[in-house]
């Protein structure tokens, strides 16, 4: 069973393998903010504690199992917000406790990539991993998901929430924000920022929201934020998938679901000969699925957590978690 609490959503979800993987149960339930504003980590860990019992009843049940036929407990360690962090090591740790199955801590990150190639299949992609808390290029080396490129400053979903804010939407408002960009076609030139192999979000940010102030049309800067932020990305995953080599390009995390990036990360992939991939819609947005999978993976490699490890990590890099299941 994994439970994933690191933001706006606690799930719980039981997956069986690791041999013919599968996902037995994956159900969640949302804190959602008041209309233009972000989350806000203790109300949002309020929600968690109080629907945590039902969703973990919920997981079961869908899975048809108890709680004695589970092997392990994971859940999301980090990175994420403390006070929601907390909520699922909290409840991970009573479940490992009262049902003595091992725990095993989760990066939420991993997660999110680990569960995109077992619902894809890919094997040895670039993987591009873009929310609202990640904006990272990745690819397996020596045991470790290495990045080759990352944002500065904002990822690419804290961009469009912010920006969906500032129109009144709370956050996540991704799918607002792609629907108003689909009316429109005309582009304003936005902050273009590329350093290296790494992108700047900032500054697209500042100059949207002083082309909405001064009467711009909303969808039109939806637009162009989108040609703007989507071409960056694309274009440092294609160098990073130039210099590795790779054959694949797999595409995850919750901005995953805009078709539009999705249409130039294949043209791209298409251009080198490389298969492109994404994660299932369903599985794009947080959810226990991903931690469920990934310690499940982790748990069959040996791998298990001790109580008084368990400290949640609000800042825990991808690259710095050992794959050992891949070694």
């Amino acid at each position: 069973m994994g439970l994933e609490s690191t933001a706006h959503t606690f799930g719980a979800s039981v997956a069986s393998g690791p041999r013919n993987g599968k996902i037995l149960s994956d159900v969640k339930d949302l804190y959602k903010p008041a209309p233009g504003s972000g989350i806000h980590p203790r109300e949002a860990a309020t929600h968690h504690a109080k629907v945590a019992p039902e969703i973990v009843r919920e997981a079961l049940r869908k899975a048809n199992l108890t709680i004695e036929a589970i092997d392990c407990i994971a859940f999301a360690m980090g990175p994420g917000l403390g006070a929601c962090l907390r909520v699922g090591a909290v409840v991970a740790r009573a479940l490992s406790s009262y049902a003595r199955k091992s725990l095993v801590a989760v990066n939420h990150a991993v997660g999110h990539i680990e569960l995109a190639t077992l619902l894809t299949g890919s094997k040895d992609p670039i993987t591009l991993l873009v929310s609202g808390g990640h904006t990272a290029i990745t690819a397996l080396e020596s045991g470790r998901w290495r990045v080759f490129g990352e944002t500065l400053d904002l990822t690419i979903g804290q961009l469009v929430d912010q920006f969906g804010r500032e129109l009144g939407y709370s956050s996540p408002s991704g799918q607002k924000i792609e629907s108003l960009a689909a009316k429109s076609s005309r582009y304003i030139n936005l902050p273009y920022s590329v350093k290296g192999n790494d992108v700047s979000l900032s500054g697209t940010l500042t100059a949207a929201k002083k082309l909405l102030s001064q009467g711009a049309k909303a969808e039109d800067i939806a637009y162009s934020i989108q040609e703007t932020a989507f071409a960056m990305i694309t274009e440092v995953t294609e160098r990073a998938l130039a210099f590795t080599q790779k054959h694949e390009v797999l595409l995850t995390g919750g901005v995953a679901a805009n078709t539009r990036l999705q249409k130039m990360l294949r043209q791209m992939g298409a251009r080198h000969g490389a298969t492109f991939y994404v994660v299932p819609k369903e599985y794009t947005g947080d959810c226990g699925a991903q931690i469920a999978w990934t310690g499940l993976l982790s748990y069959a490699s040996g791998n298990f957590t001790k109580v008084a490890e368990s400290m949640v990590k609000q800042s825990w890099r991808v690259d710095k978690v050992d794959i050992s299941w891949r070694s």
